[in-house]
């Protein structure tokens, strides 16, 4: 017996993780969904406007406004923290687990509290408490 561990092979770490399109087989009872919405897979290009963006705004619909908990995410961002901001998000996750028995990591609370800021942009527009603290009232 040797006392040397075993490693993956380079083809094992480096095989790709989500599955090619074509091998993703649909059964006759399920229906094939698309894989982007309709009201933003086609682009719409106004002639009148000059602006940038040249895809339909997506709508978030009610069923969709739940944000994805514990899941993988494909899509990441990188946002960077003041210390305090850091400190106040670490108080945030403990609190959380210590006072209600809620063990969530702190990209949950981000998640959740993304998708409560954005159901409040919507709801409210120009009145919304974002819109408000990024005017600075």
């Amino acid at each position: 017996m040797t006392r040397r561990a075993s490693l993956p092979g380079a083809d094992e770490l480096f095989r790709s993780t989500s599955p090619a399109l074509t091998s993703v087989r649909t059964t006759d009872t399920e229906p094939a969904r698309p894989l982007v919405a309709p009201s933003i897979a086609a682009p719409t290009i106004s002639p009148s406007k000059k602006g940038v963006r040249s895809i339909a705004r997506r709508r978030v619909t009610s069923v969709e406004k739940a944000p994805s908990g514990r899941e993988r995410h494909d899509e990441k961002i990188t946002v960077y923290l003041s210390p305090d901001e850091l400190y106040d998000l670490d108080q945030a996750r403990l609190q959380l687990r210590g006072d209600l028995g809620l063990g969530v990591d702190r990209g949950r609370i981000v998640r959740e509290s993304i998708a409560v800021i954005i159901a409040d942009l919507e709801a409210k527009g120009d009145q919304s408490i974002l819109a408000r603290r990024l005017r600075g009232q």
